[in-house]
């Protein structure tokens, strides 16, 4: 039986997830573009999944737009958000921790024009809203950075950020990826004060293939991707209507339960930690305040990829860091001042409100026979 610690990375879907995207393949499987009953009864499953998604948020329905993923939305709100309001306004703040779908984005932006501007963590670690702040000014059109951090589970300070940005430059687009924090911490739109939100489905245990992204009434997004006027001409493209459907039943099943499964999951991060004080060689690399679904560690002389696969061999899963990276260095870890052999050994356990403590104890006897039985 494997031991599957990546969530961060995809989660496994949920049952209602997968009977309600079996049931749009099946029964109900028509195009929602049509204008027959087949086609009506597909927009009206997906209009349902929009408002539960809607809701989850404190968000008018209409202010949800369906995407292919968390990725997609980040390039829909940077690329959209910038050509609509960067004529004058030439540059883009971001956070220097961002995922790469908001950081190569940027970095294209900059090959078109607009200067960019990323903000570091000061060298205690940690993010200060002052420092996004005074990184603003009128020439900015927009600043994006992510609610929690996924591969450390650093929560950097949005709200903060978005209300002392919004109160001096009101001109400015507020953007977040909410992607790791979506259905794990309770997340209001006008609560974050953001214009723009990034969500992903296979994240929150949806299905892979689908996300969405908030536009806050009356702020304007140019398309992206063109050639229809599915997602009222903002995301052209026949929507994936199993996906979306899926995504929608997963959030109405979690959504009651976010406070609850917080508390779950925090437990069981105390207690991983509790384990692997008692490793020699493995150190910390999350904040103590961080989000407990993601716990970053170096596992001292021991290279990431190599110890992942002893782990593997084991039927244990866990992460060297972004699965978007594709196992190479993000150079995130570097930001958060974990540098050298020691990011070179970190591992990500992401953990979701089913992991049990008989998991994490069978993960800790693991590495701790890697630890003496891996070399390099």
């Amino acid at each position: 039986m494997s031991i599957y610690l990546d969530n961060a990375a995809t989660t496994k879907p949920c049952d209602e997830a997968v009977k309600a995207a079996v049931a749009a393949m099946t029964d109900n499987f028509g195009n929602p573009s049509s204008l027959h009953r087949a086609g009506l009864d597909a927009q009206l499953a997906m209009d349902g999944a929009r408002k539960i998604i809607a809701d989850s948020i404190g968000a008018e329905e209409n202010c949800i737009y369906f995407t292919s993923g968390a990725t997609e939305s980040n390039n829909l709100a940077l690329r959209g958000a910038s050509a609509a309001y960067g004529r004058k306004a030439k540059r883009i703040v971001i956070s220097a921790v961002e995922h790469a779908s908001v950081e190569e984005t940027a970095a294209d932006l900059e090959k078109k024009g607009f200067e960019v501007t990323r903000v570091s963590p000061r060298e205690d670690g940690r993010f200060y809203a002052a420092d996004f702040v005074n990184a603003c000014g009128e020439d900015v059109c927009l600043i994006s950075m992510m609610y929690v951090n996924n591969e450390t589970g650093y929560v950097l300070p949005v709200k903060e950020t978005f209300a002392m940005v919004k109160r001096k430059y009101p001109h400015i687009i507020t953007h977040t990826d909410c992607v790791q924090a979506y259905m794990k911490l309770p997340l209001k739109a006008s609560a974050l004060g953001a214009d723009l939100i990034s969500l992903s489905g296979h994240k929150v245990h949806g299905g892979k293939g689908v996300g969405a992204l908030y536009i806050k009434k009356g702020v304007r997004v140019l398309p992206v991707v063109t050639g229809g006027k599915q997602e009222k001409g903002i995301r052209s493209g026949t929507e994936s209507v199993p996906m979306i459907c899926a995504f929608g039943a997963a959030v109405e099943k979690l959504a009651p339960t976010i406070n609850e499964r917080w508390e779950r999951v925090s437990a069981l991060r105390a207690y991983l930690l509790e384990k692997l004080s008692a490793v020699d060689g493995i150190s910390v690399n999350s904040p103590d305040d961080g989000s407990p679904y993601v716990v970053n560690i170096s596992a001292e002389g021991k290279r990431s990829e190599i110890m992942l696969h002893f782990l593997e061999s084991k039927g244990i899963y866990v992460s060297s860091g972004s699965a978007c990276s594709k196992g190479q260095q993000s150079g995130v870890l570097g930001q958060f001042g974990i540098m050298g052999k020691r990011a070179d050994s970190a591992l990500r356990i992401s953990m979701s409100a089913e992991t049990t403590e008989a998991e994490l104890d069978e993960f800790v006897a693991a590495l701790a026979e890697g630890m003496e039985k891996v070399r390099g």
